[in-house]
């Protein structure tokens, strides 16, 4: 990854073939005047008819979706970095926390080790 940190909260959503960001803060620009832009407005991405259609295609598969994965500026414009996703299904989302929680159990028990701490 090259830029900034991940848009939080942000998603995308392709309407009449074109490619809508929503839900993301790009900070108003200090010297502008009036004329400044809402922070959280949605924006239109500058994607190819051919790129868009490829997405298109992919999102309608079960389960895939875009996501931003990061936001950064380049000559004074806003560039982000997209990647189609697909979510996790129920039992992979049980065994990634049994996994955490185990870990977490883990490092617990290392933690009193080192203290002097008998279990």
């Amino acid at each position: 990854m090259r830029g900034g940190p991940a848009p939080v909260d942000g998603f995308i959503d392709i309407d009449g073939g074109e490619v809508w960001l929503h839900n993301v803060h790009i900070p108003e620009y200090l010297r502008g005047s009036w004329t400044n832009h809402s922070a959280k407005r949605k924006r239109k991405l500058l994607l190819n008819r051919s790129e868009i259609h490829k997405i298109e295609r992919k999102i309608g598969d079960k389960g895939y979706t875009i996501v931003p994965l990061s936001l950064y500026f380049k000559d004074g414009r806003a560039k982000i970095e997209i990647a189609l996703a697909k979510g996790k299904k129920e039992y992979d989302k049980r065994h990634s926390l049994a996994e955490r929680r185990a870990n977490r159990e883990k490092e617990q028990a290392v933690q009193r080790r080192l203290k002097g701490i008998t279990d």
